[in-house]
C-alpha cells in the first residue's frame, strides 16, 4: 500500500461502458473538484491534492445490460485532517446519494492509523481489570431502567449481579435522570456488586451509558471515572465517531469504552447503498478508541451475515502498527444454547451480551447469569452443554426453554 494514499473501494453497479469515467468522476468530484477546466499552472499546483482510480473491476453481469463492480480510488494524505469528518466527507459523503453504491473497503496507511490513539484498554486491559484472563467474559444488560427509583435499579442491579456477570450495562435508551443519575447509580451500584462478591466471589463492574450534550461529554465522562465508573456504554453513531474519539483520548477518562451500535444499521444494513459493516463497526470504531464493539451476531434476532461478521471480526483484531486490540461483543438474541457458536467462531477473546437470554429466564435474572456462566464454563471444559445441564438446574431450564445453537 502507497503510504501517502488512503484508499476506498466502492461496489457500483452500472454498464460496463461507464465504469471508467464514473471511477474518474469519483476520483477528481471528491478531492480538487473539476479538473479540465483549470488552467495548467493550477494543475500543477492541485495535482498532489488528486483522487487517482487505482482500478476498476467487474465481477458480475446484472440486469438489464448493467454489470457489478468495484471501483478503487486512492485519496492522498494531504487532503485529509485528524477527524472522523474529513475521512467520512471525503470518501463516502455526496458519493453516498449517487445511486446503487457501496463503500466495502478502506484501506489506511500505517502513517494515517498513527494519528489515532485507538482503544486505551483492548482485550488484555479489559482482562485484567476485570481480573478474568481467560475465559470468555459475560455482559447483562439492564432490561427495565426508564421510570424505576433508584431502589427498584439497585434490585435489578443485584440480582443480575448475583449470576455471575462480568459486566452489567445500562440499556442504551436509558438517559432520564429523573430517578437517579448517573453518579447515583454509579454509587450505589458499587455497593451492590460487593455485596454481591461477598456472597458469590464474582465482582461485577458496571457500564453507565454516557449521556449529555455532545459539548459536555468529556467532563461528563470524567465526573463518570471521579464517581468510580468502570465503564462508559456510549451511543457513537448517535453522537458522532469523533466525539468517541475525543473522549477516548482523554487522559481523565479512565474507564474502558463499550461502543453500542445505535443507529448505525442507516450506515450498514442495505446491501447495495452505504458502508460496509466491518468498516462502521469494527475499523472505524477501534480506530476511534472503543475497547468493545457491540454488533449483532450472525445467529441471532437482529443478525449480520457470516461473511460480514468475519470481516468485521478481523478489523478489530488484526495487527494494526500501535492500535490495541478490540473485544467483540456479538449480540441480539442471545441465548446459552449459543456460547458454543459464538466461541467457536469468534475465539475466547469475546464478550458474551445478554439481555432477554438472562432476564426471560424461567428462575428470572440470577439464573439466567449463572445459565450462561455454566455455558461458558462447559466450552472452556470442551465439553457439551447437555452434560453440563446434568449438574446445573439454570442451564437446564435454558436448554429446554431456548434448545442449543448452531
Amino acid at each position: 500500500m502507497q503510504p501517502d494514499f488512503i484508499f476506498a473501494t466502492y461496489r457500483v453497479q452500472d454498464r460496463e461502458a461507464n465504469l471508467m469515467k464514473r471511477a474518474e468522476s469519483i476520483a477528481i468530484g471528491l478531492t480538487v473538484g473539476s479538473w479540465t477546466e483549470l488552467p495548467q499552472a493550477r494543475k500543477d499546483e492541485v495535482a498532489r491534492h488528486c483522487g487517482v482510480v487505482q482500478g476498476v473491476e467487474v465481477y458480475a453481469a446484472g440486469d438489464d445490460g448493467l454489470v457489478w463492480a468495484d471501483i478503487r480510488i486512492g485519496y492522498p494524505l494531504a487532503n485529509f485532517t485528524e477527524t472522523m469528518a474529513a475521512l467520512l466527507t471525503t470518501v463516502f459523503g455526496k458519493l453516498s446519494m449517487d445511486g446503487v453504491i457501496r463503500l466495502v473497503r478502506l484501506d489506511l496507511p500505517e502513517t494515517y492509523i498513527s494519528r489515532f490513539a485507538g482503544p486505551k484498554y483492548g482485550v488484555d486491559g479489559i482482562r485484567e481489570r476485570l481480573g478474568v484472563p481467560e475465559r470468555p467474559l459475560l455482559m447483562s444488560i439492564f432490561k427495565s431502567c426508564i421510570g424505576q427509583s433508584l431502589d427498584d435499579l439497585r434490585a435489578h442491579f443485584r440480582e443480575q449481579a448475583q449470576g455471575g456477570a462480568d459486566l452489567i450495562k445500562d440499556d442504551e435508551i436509558f438517559f432520564t435522570e429523573e430517578y437517579a443519575t448517573p453518579e447515583q447509580r454509579v454509587i450505589a451500584y458499587h455497593t451492590e456488586a460487593e455485596r454481591a462478591y461477598e456472597q458469590t466471589g464474582q465482582l461485577a463492574h458496571y457500564a453507565v451509558n454516557l449521556t449529555g450534550p455532545v459539548t459536555e461529554l468529556r467532563q461528563q465522562a470524567k465526573r463518570l471515572c471521579d464517581a468510580g465508573a468502570e465503564a462508559l456504554l456510549f451511543n457513537v453513531y448517535a453522537y458522532g465517531l469523533d466525539a468517541l474519539r475525543e473522549v477516548a483520548a482523554d487522559p481523565a477518562v479512565t474507564a474502558p469504552i463499550i461502543a453500542h451500535p445505535a443507529m448505525a444499521g442507516a450506515l450498514y444494513a442495505a446491501t447495495h447503498h452505504g458502508i460496509a459493516a466491518s468498516i462502521v463497526l469494527g475499523q472505524l470504531l477501534r480506530l476511534c478508541g472503543a475497547d468493545v464493539a457491540i454488533y449483532p451476531s450472525p445467529y441471532g434476532s437482529v443478525t449480520l451475515q457470516r461473511e460480514d461478521g468475519d470481516a468485521l471480526l478481523q478489523a478489530l483484531r488484526e495487527a494494526r502498527g500501535h492500535l490495541r486490540i478490540s473485544l467483540p461483543a456479538p449480540s441480539a438474541g442471545i441465548f446459552p444454547g449459543l456460547v458454543p457458536a459464538l466461541v467457536r467462531d469468534a475465539g475466547r477473546d469475546v464478550i458474551v451480551n445478554a439481555g432477554g437470554g438472562i432476564h426471560g429466564h424461567p428462575g428470572g435474572a440470577t439464573a439466567g447469569g449463572q445459565a450462561f456462566r455454566a455455558a461458558i464454563d462447559s466450552v472452556m471444559r470442551g465439553e457439551p452443554l447437555a452434560v453440563a445441564a446434568l449438574t446445573s438446574e439454570p442451564l437446564r431450564q435454558a436448554l429446554v426453554k431456548w434448545g442449543e445453537g448452531q
